[in-house]
C-alpha cells in the first residue's frame, strides 16, 4: 500500500509538471526572425551555430529546438495520457497497468535527465529537475513492487522472449555503432564531435552509451534465457523504447522541417527500431495474463 500510495502522488505531480513544461515548451517562441533576424554566433570550437533566439529555448539552437519541440508534442500527447491510463490501470490491480507504469516512467525519467543537462538553462530548469527526479524515485519504487512477486508467471508461455531478447540485443549494438562512429569520426580529424554545437558535451550519448545500452543488452540475454528479472526488465525497457523512439522519429521530422541536416543511417535506423518495439510492445502486452 505504501508504495501505490508513493507512486500515486509521484505521478500526479509528473502529470501535472509534465503539462506545464512541455505545454509551455510548444507554446513559448516563433523561432529565429521573430524580432526581425536571426542569432548567430561562433562557439569557442569554431562552429557556426544559429540560435532559436525566442521563448524559453531562445538560446538553444534550431537543431535542439526542433528536437524538444517535437518531444514535447510527444510527451504531452503520448507520454501524458500513457502514463495517467497506466497509473488507473494500476490502481485498479492490473498487471498491465503496472508494467505500462514502470516503462512510461523510464521514459519520462530519461527524458527530463536529458532536458536536465543538456538544455541551456532557463526558468524551467527546476521543473525539469523535479521532473526527473520524481520520475526516477516513482520507477524504483514501482519496480520494487512487482520484483516482490513472480513476474514470469504473468506472462503466457507463447511470449516470442527469444526474439524480443534478440531485437533488444541487436538494437543495443545498432545504437553503439552509430554513436561511437562518430566519436570515431571526431578524434580522426582532431574535431569536436559533429552536432555538437555550443554545448558542453554529448548528453544524449553518454545516457545511451552508460545506461540504455547496458540495460537492453543485458536485458536482452535475460529475456532469451527467460530469467525472471528478464521478464521484468523487458517490460520496462520496451516501453520505454516504444515512447523514446516515437519522440525521436518525432525529433527527425522536426529537424527535417526546420532544415537541420540529419544522416541518412539516423534517417533510416531509428524509425525502423521504432516499428520494431511497437511490434515488440504489442507481443509483450497481448501475452500478459492478468492473476485471477
Amino acid at each position: 500500500m505504501g508504495y501505490r500510495r508513493s507512486v500515486g502522488i509521484l505521478t500526479g505531480l509528473i502529470i501535472i509538471l509534465a503539462i506545464a513544461a512541455s505545454g509551455y515548451g510548444i507554446l513559448s517562441g516563433h523561432g529565429p526572425g521573430e524580432r526581425g533576424s536571426s542569432e548567430s554566433f561562433t562557439s569557442i570550437r569554431g562552429e557556426k551555430v544559429e540560435l532559436y533566439g525566442s521563448g524559453i529555448y531562445k538560446n538553444d539552437s534550431i537543431s535542439v529546438v526542433a528536437q524538444a519541440k517535437a518531444q514535447d508534442g510527444v510527451t504531452l500527447v503520448l507520454g501524458v495520457p500513457l502514463l495517467l491510463v497506466s497509473l488507473v490501470m494500476s490502481i485498479r490491480g492490473r498487471v498491465r497497468g503496472r508494467l505500462l507504469l514502470a516503462g512510461a516512467l523510464g521514459y519520462f525519467t530519461y527524458t527530463y535527465a536529458s532536458y536536465s543537462f543538456l538544455s541551456m538553462y532557463n526558468n524551467l530548469f527546476l521543473i525539469y529537475v523535479i521532473l526527473f527526479s520524481s520520475s526516477l524515485f516513482a520507477c524504483i519504487l514501482t519496480l520494487l513492487s512487482l520484483e516482490k512477486e513472480k513476474v514470469e508467471r504473468f506472462f503466457r508461455p507463447s511470449l516470442p522472449a527469444q526474439s524480443i531478447g534478440l531485437f533488444l540485443l541487436f538494437t543495443s549494438l545498432m545504437i553503439m555503432l552509430l554513436w561511437l562512429g562518430r566519436l570515431a569520426g571526431s578524434y580522426r580529424q582532431g574535431t569536436a564531435p559533429e552536432g555538437l554545437e555550443h554545448y558542453s558535451t554529448l548528453v544524449i550519448q553518454a545516457l545511451d552509451l552508460a545506461i540504455v545500452v547496458p540495460l537492453s543488452s543485458i536485458t536482452g540475454v535475460l529475456l532469451i534465457r527467460r530469467r525472471p528479472y528478464g521478464y521484468l526488465l523487458a517490460s520496462v525497457v520496451i516501453v520505454k523504447a516504444a515512447a523514446l523512439l516515437t519522440s525521436i522519429t518525432a525529433m527527425i521530422i522536426g529537424m527535417l522541417r526546420a532544415g537541420v541536416s540529419v544522416s541518412t543511417v539516423e534517417l533510416i535506423a531509428f524509425p525502423a527500431f521504432n516499428l520494431g518495439a511497437i511490434v515488440c510492445l504489442y507481443l509483450v502486452l497481448s501475452n500478459v495474463q492478468e492473476p485471477g
